[in-house]
């Protein structure tokens, strides 16, 4: 059984911060190109007029193809460039809680950053349990797959989806 979902994310000053389980970010980067392979032209605001019932520019379309093989380069170049940027070394990332909304996806993006096949210790996947949760879903997987990792871990937290949207945070456990 599947529960309701919802995502809130506490950012405070490092001095003021009182959790046992804390995580300082390194850095921050967003990222759009618009596509006309996912949109939706207002749909659920003008679907039901009567001119326009059932019209197919009024819903949601996705070319499903062609947004995986646009998306995934995009953000595991942003990924790459925003770790290079950030000076940490990829080697040092130990945990990508990427978007789930599509496993062949996650494991597309996560071997083109690490250079091999990440393993789920890697880049987590709540898929199984959530499905789709769109942007919220890396930070579910953030939340339930966080604890394990030592002081001083090195992570990567990345949502991309319609527009095309990235948005990736660096983050490092200090506490």
């Amino acid at each position: 059984i599947f529960g309701d979902v919802a995502t809130a994310v506490i950012l405070e000053r490092k001095e003021d911060a009182t959790s046992g389980n804390q995580w300082e970010i390194l850095g921050t980067r967003l990222q759009t190109k618009f596509s006309n392979n996912i949109r939706n032209n207002f749909g659920f605001l003008n679907r039901a007029d009567e001119r326009g019932v059932g019209a197919r520019d009024k819903l949601f379309r996705q070319e499903g193809r062609k947004v995986f093989k646009e998306v995934c380069p995009m953000v595991a170049e942003q990924i790459s460039s925003h770790l290079a940027d950030t000076q940490v070394p990829v080697e040092s990332v130990s945990r990508m809680w990427l978007h789930q909304a599509n496993l062949s996806m996650n494991e597309l993006i996560s071997k083109r950053v690490l250079g091999r096949p990440a393993t789920r210790e890697e880049a987590p996947v709540i898929l199984d349990a959530y499905a789709n949760t769109s942007s919220a879903g890396s930070m579910i997987a953030f939340h339930k797959y966080n604890e394990d990792l030592p002081v001083d871990t090195k992570g990567v937290i990345c949502s991309f989806g319609a527009g095309y949207s990235i948005g990736s945070v660096i983050v490092n456990r200090i506490k």
